[in-house]
């Protein structure tokens, strides 16, 4: 989705996401013409906003949050590996 998609879907101030941005609390893909966001990008500047404005949590605390977020997402998705190889190999010695 392009940057004015996203603003309207989250209410956002566009110099709030070039912020966001710039500190790689979003990480678009770029574009010649401007950014294209994803719908996980959506979901984290909603979870970024909840943690601001609901729960009152300052920018250090945000950049602490989403950097353990990704680790929690890459520790699930090595573990999703692991087990998808252990069910491989486990198939090529019954057979």
């Amino acid at each position: 989705m392009e940057m004015r998609q996203l603003i309207e879907r989250t209410h956002l101030d566009p110099q709030v996401v070039n912020t966001w941005i710039e500190a790689e609390w979003l990480l678009p893909m770029g574009v010649r013409t401007g950014f294209d966001f994803s719908e996980a990008d959506l979901a984290r500047a909603l979870f970024i906003q909840d943690l601001k404005v609901d729960f009152g949590v300052n920018d250090e605390g945000i950049a602490i949050v989403l950097h353990l977020l990704d680790q929690l997402h890459g520790l699930r998705s090595l573990l999703k590996n692991i087990r998808t190889a252990d069910a491989l190999a486990f198939g090529r010695d019954d057979g």
